[in-house]
């Protein structure tokens, strides 16, 4: 399965090649392959007998659709069941759903036009576009075609990824007194799956060109895709700009970057075993409050207990689950990497390529198993980024609280353990000043 850059919003047409996953030469065909484990079991599982143990939940909340088992249901029907459809859609009718219908105008020969869809991005995965308010990343799934030099993810490949969104989406607050034992807003919202099936629309058509005719694109044009071509379409919030092309204002914004990452890793290592596993400066998106407030505070709930962080405003989303690997509770998903050596073949001394040797050295391609410890190369990472910037803001104070910060980080095995380090001391709130996270 191929491991793309998703595109952060308002991305311009520069995707740098460190904030790139490193992709095999396009034409390899190889790609690893995402395995389930029912939870609780060590043996190497099938795919199939484990979706069969599978309570695939359509809301995060305690209501769940009853599991079927494989022989009664293929992945491709499961996926339909996940996304609450009895049938695949056109794509231009779920777009319509986030734009208004006439946004789809038409010209004096018939044909869509761009409206409010515009193209932010690209990977070999496919395409994203915003429309409206919401961020659409269109994938490609189970057709025979090579698409941008790669095999297609397979219906159970893409299944795997959308209950890994789902499982991060219930991490998120009820609106309700229903407080969560652990919860936090860290993840990117996916709002929306749809399954879709049909030839590219021409609305998003003349977006891809107009940002192929700005950009260059890598991509296959859109219009090679088949009558018979499926779909799905990732549904997300606008997180804002990756860390990539978002300039910090100053050292309180990296304090607050820093503590935000690391208390959502916390959060998911707590609640469902989680590991980023590819926590580059490009899966990292960021925004600003815009109001006059600035004593911005963010809650969250760690093991029961209700948090809070300064924040200066900032607001960072963790996006790209490509890689991760998760216990939804009822099977264990996770990306075989052992079986993509070129990941771990990057320049020497690249922060990027050294984090996934590290990775590799941690869990001694055991992929499956769980190692927190990989948050943790993550965040040291993540610290490298910062200081590599050399914000002019920053005093030398600034860059040696820094640099301390990430020689404690490599004696922790876990990003809780990080969370009690010192750093973040003036960041975290006492417990009768905090409150559960909500929405």
């Amino acid at each position: 399965m191929e491991t793309p850059v998703v595109p952060s919003v308002r991305s311009d047409c520069s995707l740098h090649d460190s904030c790139r996953t490193p992709e095999k030469d396009r034409g390899s065909r190889t790609n690893p392959m995402r395995r389930t484990i029912p939870s609780g079991l060590s043996d190497k599982t099938s795919i199939f007998t484990s979706f069969s143990e599978l309570k695939i939940k359509e809301e995060p909340d305690d209501s769940s659709i009853p599991s079927l088992s494989a022989e009664a249901m293929t992945a491709f029907a499961q996926l339909l069941l996940v996304c609450n459809q009895s049938a695949p859609i056109t794509l231009a009718e779920a777009f319509s759903t986030y734009c208004l219908y006439s946004s789809f105008n038409e010209d004096v020969h018939g044909n869509s036009t761009p409206g409010s869809i515009v193209k932010l991005g690209e990977g070999t995965f496919g395409e994203a576009f915003r429309a409206g308010s919401t961020v659409c990343k269109v994938v490609p799934f189970d057709g025979t075609s090579l698409v941008n030099g790669e095999t297609q993810k397979k219906a159970e490949e893409v299944l795997e990824e959308v209950l890994l969104c789902l499982t991060l989406n219930n991490l998120r607050a009820d609106r309700g007194d229903n407080v969560k034992e652990n919860s936090c807003h860290g993840f990117i919202e996916t709002k929306d799956f749809w399954v879709c099936q049909g030839p590219y629309d021409p609305s998003l058509i003349c977006a891809w060109e107009d940002w192929d005719a700005k950009c260059c694109s890598e991509n296959d044009h859109p219009n090679d895709f088949s009558n018979e071509q499926c779909y799905i379409v990732f549904v997300q919030a606008d997180g804002g700009r990756d860390l990539e092309k978002f300039a910090l204002l100053d050292y309180n914004e990296a304090c607050s970057l820093l503590v935000q990452v690391t208390a959502a890793l916390a959060v998911a290592e707590s609640a469902c075993e989680f590991e980023h596993r590819d926590l580059h400066w490009g899966n990292i998106l960021l925004d600003r409050d815009e109001t006059q407030d600035k004593n911005h505070t963010m809650g969250f709930t760690l093991q029961g207990k209700n948090m809070c962080t300064r924040t200066f405003g900032l607001n960072v989303s963790i996006i790209d689950f490509t890689l991760s690997r998760i216990n939804t509770g009822d099977a264990i998903l996770f990306l075989d990497l052992s079986t993509d050596p070129a990941l771990f073949e990057g320049p020497k001394r690249d922060k990027q390529a050294e984090t996934y040797r590290k990775m590799k050295q941690i869990t001694n391609d055991y992929w499956e198993g769980s190692f927190p410890k990989t948050n943790v190369v993550w965040l040291i990472y993540l610290v490298d980024i910062v200081l590599q910037k050399r914000y002019s803001t920053f005093t030398s104070k600034d860059d040696r609280e820094l640099r301390a910060f990430k020689k404690r980080l490599a004696k922790y095995d876990s990003a809780k353990d990080c969370l009690t380090d010192s750093f973040f001391s003036d960041l975290l709130l006492s417990d009768e000043d905090a409150q559960p996270s909500t929405a």
